[in-house]
């Protein structure tokens, strides 16, 4: 399990000791796309959707994901997290939304899971809020699209 932090030597699964780490600036960023039918679109985007105004709800689902990340991610620290920002814009050509997560804390480890948990949880919202007319809709392409700060330092997906 050589370059796994999460597995100790035996294998066995184990929160990584960050203690000794120094405490940085951090920032991840991460994207995510739910597409849909048309039809569903437009009802998002004219805001018709029965349940209410589905992106803004979107918007603060994600926010409260991040900030239980470690209640539902088992070895994820808990840490104060200083911002986050959710972000669902309408992609007309998927078509469906694009979402991204930006994710601050002062901390030891870095805010990665917390910029990718918020744009599950806020794409998961879309679908129950608008499973009635599209069970259809997917989920997709979430991933890392930046992180900084820490050892390993800057990373930007191409």
């Amino acid at each position: 399990m050589s370059g796994l932090s999460h597995f100790d030597a035996k294998g066995d699964a184990h929160m990584v000791d960050v203690s000794d780490k120094a405490v940085t600036s951090r920032v991840a960023v991460a994207e995510g796309y739910i597409r849909m039918a048309q039809e569903t679109f437009d009802i998002i985007t004219e805001g018709r959707a029965k349940k209410g105004d589905v992106i803004g709800v979107a918007r603060l689902a994600g926010i409260m994901g991040a900030k239980k990340t470690p209640e539902l991610i088992p070895l994820c620290h808990p840490l104060p997290i200083t911002k986050v920002a959710v972000e669902l814009t309408p992609a007309p050509d998927l078509p469906g939304l694009r979402i991204e997560a930006t994710v601050k804390t002062t901390g030891q480890t870095g805010v990665e899971m917390e910029a990718l948990t918020a744009v599950s949880t806020a794409a998961l919202t879309v679908y129950d809020m608008a499973k009635a007319v599209d069970k259809a809709m997917e989920i997709t392409s979430i991933r890392v699209v930046l992180k900084d700060g820490g050892k390993s330092g800057r990373y930007e997906a191409s």
